[in-house]
């Protein structure tokens, strides 16, 4: 795409915050393209197009970072360069979570319970499964959702392993997800006001920021930690890296990458459990 050319990967890393605008531009671009031809199945479509749009840009990001692992470095210097990519893809998925939650914001109710229904009843799965009162400060409930989120760091794994820059699409969906979860949170606070003036938006959304973006956004990071690890093996792979001793260097960042966001992950699971709850 023509983007893509503007936007480099390295270019990206110098100026990650420039990929939120590209979020906005993708997710927007989706959304009407959608509406105009695929408006029987409007709302997975959005996500989808949207996810195909990143495709080549997230996958030169991972080309990227797999030649950095050709290089004489430490693995702490690699780590930190790693480091740069992720931050770059967290601007892309706060992209896709801002133009959600503002096309949200703007239908109407009608609209919208069409547009985002797959995400609305995802949104009610998971308030139905959720444990409340003593329960959610139980050790236990800390297993549960670091094992439910597990399972999708490694489906984001597989995903890029298998198919590139696949895991995208698991994560663009997370982005739509979110929005219209804090977008739904937004506008129950508003109708609760009779009248209802700047200073209840800014209270709502601000609520709404840190109800799901507190453990959220490290939930996100971890998961595009464990979809670079996927990536970097994938492209090592094709370019036949396996054959070579470089491949074992490779093999071994892989797996540090992941050991990453499994800790990231652990972190985001307490950080859920335990102060999400007393901040909201």
């Amino acid at each position: 795409m023509v983007l893509e050319a503007l936007l480099n990967p390295r270019k990206a890393e110098k100026k990650p915050w420039e990929l939120f605008f590209l979020g906005i531009i993708y997710v927007s671009f989706s959304f009407l393209l959608s509406y105009w031809v695929f408006k029987a199945n409007w709302g997975l479509s959005i996500v989808t197009l949207t996810a195909i749009c990143s495709v080549p840009l997230v996958y030169n990001i991972f080309l990227l970072e797999e030649s950095k692992d050709n290089m004489p470095k430490k693995e702490y210097w690699l780590l930190k360069e790693h480091g740069k990519a992720v931050s770059s893809l967290m601007f892309l998925f706060l992209g896709f979570a801002a133009a959600f939650f503002v096309w949200y914001m703007v239908l109407p109710s009608a609209t919208t319970q069409e547009v985002f229904k797959s995400q609305i009843d995802t949104i009610s799965q998971i308030s139905t499964t959720t444990p409340t009162g003593l329960l959610i400060s139980n050790i236990g409930h800390v297993g549960l959702v670091l094992m439910n989120n597990l399972k999708i760091l490694i489906f984001c794994f597989i995903l890029s392993f298998f198919f590139g820059a696949g895991a995208i699409f698991v994560l663009t969906w997370n982005a739509s997800v979110v929005a219209v979860a804090m977008g739904m949170f937004v506008k129950n606070s508003i109708l609760s006001q009779i009248s209802p003036s700047i200073a209840v938006y800014s209270q709502a959304i601000s609520m709404g920021l840190l109800k799901y973006f507190t453990h959220g956004l490290i939930e996100i990071f971890a998961y595009f930690v464990g979809a670079l690890a996927g990536g970097i093996l994938s492209i090592a792979v094709i370019n036949h890296h396996y054959k070579t001793a470089e491949f074992r260097k490779v093999l071994l960042d892989s797996i540090d990458v992941l050991a990453v966001s499994v800790i990231i992950l652990c972190v985001a699971a307490l950080v859920e459990v335990f102060v999400t709850p007393i901040i909201i």
